[in-house]
């Protein structure tokens, strides 16, 4: 550690839940967990492996123990959550990556609560293009049950086509590999510069409570940070766990398309000046702030996507770019619209609900702007649908 003074994390944003006492003594545990770890050490942590825990340790992290909650009634909503629109578009893009290679498997990466899944399946069933098999990399084994039950109730005809993964397939690996929402999720290193120096963002205890302090970077990363001239004072995020993911999933890629949907910017964008603090979030019962170091293990941890950095690690695993656009006209290119007018002659509240939820995944306001979806590929020759109206993957 470098002889910084330990800095407080920002004041507990107002508004948040109190949570109730089971929460808040898993939380506890977990805290005790984390300070044990920093005592082995040098009193403190990298900030990624402060997040790995707070999101991952085994029973006690936000996706390990079963307190992760999606929709309306949880922490966050994602797309799938919203209703069908959204699974039923991202299935007849899988649709058209397995007809040109004549057949193969899905992969979801993180599949939540299995909504996606079972809208996947749903669609493909209607397509007569169902793949071989649909693998779910999942390691939470709460989640693992609830896509599990989700799936049994919402697709009974297509559970028996399901495997649960420990980790991504070996190859040779043929067809569509799906990760929404996964990428923002993973641990990153945070990082300032100051001054003609780059600092890693640790986390440190005063006994009572986290707080930022400042410590190593690995060599690395350093030589990252500095190819991007940043200016003294910049706090961001590099998720070099993501990279890593794309590369291992390159080298088992035989054929297909990797489709990554997340909320995040090309390089350029991602290290603007308007973005000087990073772009770390939290969300908690559906109030979002940036202060990772409270309710550890009670709530969601994220840093927006750096697409430009995915692409390049697809690059180096033999995969191109097929295609990079925002969420809304991807959805608007598979025939979001289409799907909704031919809903409308049902009941008048599911019109309503089908409209509402249009907007919310097309609106800039909303999802429609801030996620974008890259399709990173091997040995598909046709143009993927998705990006037929909209493809700026000159912007990378």
């Amino acid at each position: 550690m470098l002889p910084e003074r330990p800095r407080p994390a920002a004041a507990v944003p107002r508004g948040l839940p109190e949570p109730d006492a089971a929460a808040r003594r898993a939380s506890g545990e977990l805290a005790r967990w984390i300070r044990r770890e920093m005592a082995q050490g040098v009193g403190a942590l990298p900030f990624e492996r402060f997040m790995e825990l707070a999101l991952y340790a085994p029973g006690l992290g936000y996706y390990a123990s079963g307190r992760c909650q999606f929709g309306e009634g949880g922490d966050f909503v994602t797309a799938p959550a919203l209703g069908r629109l959204f699974g039923g578009c991202v299935a007849r893009q899988c649709a058209q990556i397995l007809t040109s290679l004549g057949g193969g498997r899905i992969v979801e990466a993180g599949a939540g609560d299995g909504a996606l899944a079972a809208d996947i399946l749903l669609e493909l069933a209607a397509l007569d293009c169902l793949p071989q098999r649909y693998e779910i990399i999942e390691l939470s084994p709460a989640l693992r049950q609830r896509q599990r039950d989700t799936l049994a109730r919402r697709a009974p005809a297509q559970l028996e086509r399901v495997r649960w993964l420990d980790t991504l397939p070996a190859a040779p690996l043929r067809g569509a590999v799906i990760a929404n929402e996964l990428l923002d999720a993973m641990p990153v290193a945070r990082f300032e510069v100051a001054g003609h120096d780059v600092y890693g963002a640790w986390v440190s205890d005063d006994g009572g409570r986290f707080l930022w302090s400042r410590g190593d970077v690995a060599p690395q990363l350093r030589q990252r940070i500095e190819a991007l001239r940043l200016p003294g004072g910049f706090v961001s995020e590099i998720n070099a766990r993501a990279e890593a993911w794309v590369s291992t999933l390159a080298a088992a890629l035989e054929a297909g398309v990797l489709l990554v949907i997340d909320y995040g910017f090309p390089a350029r964008e991602f290290y603007h000046p308007q973005r000087s603090r990073g772009t770390l979030m939290c969300h908690y019962r559906h109030r979002a702030h940036d202060d990772p170091l409270i309710n550890v293990g009670l709530q969601d941890i994220t840093a927006h996507i750096d697409f430009t950095a995915i692409a390049a690690a697809g690059a180096r695993g033999g995969l191109e770019v097929l295609g990079y656009t925002q969420l809304a006209p991807f959805l608007l290119s598979l025939g979001v619209l289409e799907r909704v007018e031919s809903a409308r002659a049902g009941a008048v509240a599911h019109s309503l609900r089908l409209a509402q939820e249009l907007k919310t995944l097309t609106l800039p306001s909303e999802m429609g702007e801030l996620f974008k979806v890259l399709a990173l590929g091997r040995g598909v020759s046709s143009p993927l649908a998705g990006f037929s109206l909209q493809d700026h993957r000159g912007r990378l």
